[in-house]
Parts: C-alpha cells; structure tokens; sequence
C-alpha cells in the first residue's frame, strides 16, 4: 500500500484503544441484584486486560442488566475486549447496540471511529497485498489522491484503469468531478466524461445529475429538466435530483410541472428551507395563493432553524 493511501485511511491501533481502559469507563451503579454482580465482575477483568475471561461474562451480563450506566459499561467493555481478540462479529453488534441505546455518546462515536477506522486501514493493505494490480487496488489508490485534492495524480490513476478496462463503470464519472473540482473548472471535460459514463451504465443518476447541474449552471434549462428528470427516475430515492427539477422548472418559467417534484422532495426533506420556497413560487404562478402562503411560512420556519439559505428561482 502507498504512502498516500495509507495516510489518508485513519489507522489507530486497537490495542491503544483498549488503553483507553478503565479510566473512559463510567462507574457502575449496583443495585443489589445477581446480575451487576455478574457484570461489574466482567468489566472488572476487562479493565485488567483478561477479555478471555471476560467476554462470556460480560455477554451473559448483556442480557441480564436492561439499561443505565452500568449497561453502557457491560457493553463497551464487550467492544473494547472484541476488539483487542480481533473478533469482529462481537464488536460490530456491541458497538451497533451502543450506538442504537446510546446515539450521540461522545465516547462510543470515538471507539466506533477508531474501530472502523482500523477496519478499513487492515482491508485496504489485504487489498494492496492480495491484489495490487487490481482495478480495485488502484481505484482507492486514485480516491485517495483525490480526497488530498491531488487532482491530477487522480486522474492518471482513473486513466489507468480505463487502459486496462475501458468498460470499468464508475470511473468516467469519477474523472468528470474531477474536471469540476480544478482551478478553474473544465465543464465541458467534464462533460464528456459523464457522457461517457452514461453510455457504459445508461442508469447511473449521478451522472446523469451532474449533467442536469452542468446545464442548470450554463442557464440550459431544457437539457438541466431531461437530466433530472432521468435521474430522478432512474434513482427514486435521490432528494436532490427532485428539487434540482423543481427549480429549473421555475427557472423555465414550467411552473405547473415544478410542482410534482417539488412536492415530492419536501416530503422528503421538510426541514429544508430550499425546497418550501421553490414550492411557494411554483404555488403562487399557478394562483394556488393559499398553498403558496403556506410555503412561505414553513420556508420561514425551517430557515430559522437553519443557516441553509433558500436558492432564489
């Protein structure tokens, strides 16, 4: 594996990890009951570094202590002593079931990060061990390249892959970001790039999108509306596809046809501010005033609880 590759994956030891110990745990709290016995038993020995012995205990404790501190305890001493025995089943439903009871714990985003973070660390140097050569080996080289904005070392590593596959989907639209990711931009590379893709998998909406965008931001609002249109279709579950349609409908001055994509992305986003006002201005065209009135409000709503500024039509 590279530098570069390896610099950009996050590698943390699991066994620094675990060195976090006793001093990251919280104190359990004993109720008098057999089972914070059998658990305080559990992290005890995990916080002694015994996770042999440990972990059949603490799993039996898992199922015996139903909430509270000392649960949070049971379970990230179960993760930790997991991870240091390089069982990754038991870590990964730990450190599910503690996310899921304990979403927005500092400590268990930490020990989830680091985990992941290893995990991807240990996959990516099999990969470059296993399978150097591979189109997959070199497509997260070129990532890698491209998350440190080393655009055009990015590119080759894109370009060589294409030389060994040229049908290889996926990185045609990878080279087009890149073309509108440099200083300045290359729309019409990036174009074509995109092009290129779509004639390799004709269902990618994201390139497809890209496309709508490249149009929408040159003012062609009747290639941006195909565009969108196709990758809404193509991918029902793309929110931004919907309002990007919405708004160059308006802009095309289509504001009765604006109002089905428009509608259908506040329902799917309707904490975002954008997607209200580009409803009330297709609303208050087509002399739907009330509709219109009640957009606005809810644009206003959500905006004061958002920096997002709503894009004007």
């Amino acid at each position: 594996m590279s530098k570069v590759l390896g610099a950009c994956i996050l590698g943390f030891s699991l066994a620094g990890l675990m060195g976090l110990g006793a001093a990251a745990q919280q104190p359990p709290k004993a109720s008098g009951s057999e089972a914070p016995s059998t658990a305080e038993r559990g992290i005890s020995l995990a916080a002694k570094g015994q996770c042999k012995e440990a972990l059949p205990i603490l799993k039996k404790a898992a199922a015996e202590v139903a909430r509270g501190d000392l649960r949070y305890n049971v379970l990230m001493s179960t993760a930790r002593c997991a991870m240091s025995l390089e069982q990754p089943e038991m870590t990964m439903r730990a450190l599910l079931t503690l996310n899921r009871e304990f979403p927005h714990d500092a400590q268990v985003l930490y020990t989830t990060t680091h985990y992941y973070s290893e995990m991807a660390t240990r996959a990516a140097q099999e990969l470059a061990a296993t399978a150097p050569n591979s189109a997959e080996a070199q497509q997260l080289e070129a990532e890698a390249f491209e998350s440190q904005g080393e655009w055009d070392k990015a590119a080759a590593e894109y370009a060589r892959i294409l030389e060994q596959n040229p049908k290889c989907s996926g990185i045609h639209y990878r080279l087009g970001r890149i073309a509108l990711a440099k200083t300045p931009s290359d729309s019409e590379t990036a174009k074509k790039e995109f092009e290129e893709e779509l004639e390799i998998d004709p269902s990618n909406a994201s390139a497809e999108f890209m496309l709508g965008e490249t149009a929408r931001q040159a003012g062609q609002w009747d290639d941006a509306i195909a565009h969108f249109s196709r990758a809404s279709k193509d991918d029902e579950g793309f929110q931004e596809a919907y309002l990007a349609l919405g708004m160059s409908l308006n802009s095309a001055g289509k504001f009765s046809e604006a109002v089905t994509p428009l509608q259908t992305y506040v329902k799917m986003q309707p904490a975002d501010p954008a997607g209200h006002y580009q409803l009330a201005t297709a609303y208050a065209r087509t002399g739907r005033k009330q509709d219109a009135e009640r957009e606005m409000a809810l644009q206003r709503e959500t905006a004061a609880k958002s920096p997002r500024t709503a894009p004007q039509p």
